[in-house]
């Protein structure tokens, strides 16, 4: 039993060491032009732009949700 168990942790140690990756070689900078970069800077302004009106209705609707509990929250009070 007990060499059963060195055995399992000696093949587990073995499985979880670290190899190389066979992934894409990172020795090649980026080489894409400078209107490929203004486009990705265009598209990147286009979700920021799109997303500043979503916070701003988010926040009102989460004030209107607070001022309204406040009001059942005084309303109730006052009637005991």
């Amino acid at each position: 039993m007990k060499s059963y168990r060195r055995l399992l942790l000696g093949f587990s140690m073995l499985l979880s060491s670290a190899g190389p990756a066979f992934a894409v070689d990172t020795t090649k900078t980026y080489s894409s032009g400078i209107l490929v970069a203004i486009f990705l800077a265009f598209c990147a302004l286009v979700v920021v732009v799109q997303l500043m009106p979503t916070i701003m209705l988010l926040v009102g609707f989460i004030k209107g949700l607070l001022k309204r509990t406040d009001k059942q929250a005084s309303r109730h009070g006052s009637r005991g």
